[in-house]
């Protein structure tokens, strides 16, 4: 049931994936006949990333595994790439869905179709021990000009800090965890801004003289964002799309979700409850 193939830079191609004009029915019974799933990720721990023997893991990853055995797909195959080319590729038929905990926007939901949030997690900041530059928000960031602060290339937090008033010439784009805490470890960047969820598990991995700041949710224009990662699937799948979120809704009121999940640092808080990616999508 585990993924065992993992393939680097998008080089593999599924067949169209979703039945184009046909709206995508029978992308589920190709699935089931070829007994895999092509799952794009860009190796951003805890969300989906491979481990040290090659596997395929992490909280999306691990969680479509147990949702496609269910629909009778019975392996869950990984294709790499760098975070900001999961939607080209999946809408280019690189891949059949995005299995990295992608943050469901109204921007993205205009390209992809996203299942129903998986969890819901607060942005934060990886800051020096003692967090010296007493930085809590983005807008902190912005007033303070001997600060540059490191976002994932493409992530959230990324329009978040522009939002904000962060200017460009203070916003150090990275292209992985790896590289954004090398920025931070260097003196180079004076924070790193990622989900609380990211963060933590980067500084249980990396150690180091650093600390995470207490998440938030981002307001923009008075009102919270609130912000949920899930699949994510090109825009014709939608009988792929309502047979995972039906089996996810199971998960979460089993309980199963959580079981999933907590090994990757989530907790009850981070469940997803009754939010939707509808309510997302319109935010």
């Amino acid at each position: 049931m585990g993924a065992t193939a993992v393939l680097l830079g998008g080089c593999t191609r599924t067949d169209g994936g979703g039945g184009g004009g046909n709206g995508g029915g029978g992308t589920l019974d190709r699935l089931r006949q070829q007994g895999y799933i092509n799952a794009g990720f860009a190796n951003e721990q805890p969300y989906g990333f491979t481990d040290e023997s090659g596997e395929l893991t992490g909280e999306s990853p691990e969680l479509a595994k147990a949702i496609f055995s269910e629909l009778g797909i019975d392996e869950v195959r990984g294709v790499q790439v760098q975070f900001d080319g999961l939607i080209p590729g999946l809408t280019a038929n690189q891949f059949d869905f995005v299995s990295a905990g992608m943050a469901i926007t109204p921007d993205r939901c205009e390209q992809v179709a996203f299942s129903n949030p998986e969890y819901l997690a607060g942005t934060a900041f990886l800051v020096p021990e003692g967090n010296p530059e007493g930085i809590t928000r983005f807008e902190d960031v912005a007033d303070n000009s001997d600060i540059t602060l490191c976002v994932l290339n493409a992530a959230i937090e990324q329009g978040y800090a522009s939002e904000k008033g962060v200017p460009d010439d203070r916003i150090q784009a990275a292209q992985d965890q790896a590289s954004a805490y090398e920025l931070l470890e260097t003196g180079r960047v004076q924070a790193i801004a990622l989900t609380g969820i990211s963060l933590r598990w980067l500084q249980e991995q990396r150690g180091g003289p650093f600390e995470v700041t207490e998440s938030f949710f981002v307001e923009i224009d008075g009102e919270e964002e609130i912000s949920g990662g899930g699949f994510a699937f090109r825009q014709a799948d939608t009988e792929l799309v309502e047979a995972v979120n039906e089996k996810l809704e199971e998960f979460k009121q089993s309980g199963r979700l959580l079981e999933i999940l907590e090994p990757f640092g989530f907790t009850e808080a981070e469940m997803p409850g009754d939010v939707t990616a509808e309510q997302l999508c319109n935010a």
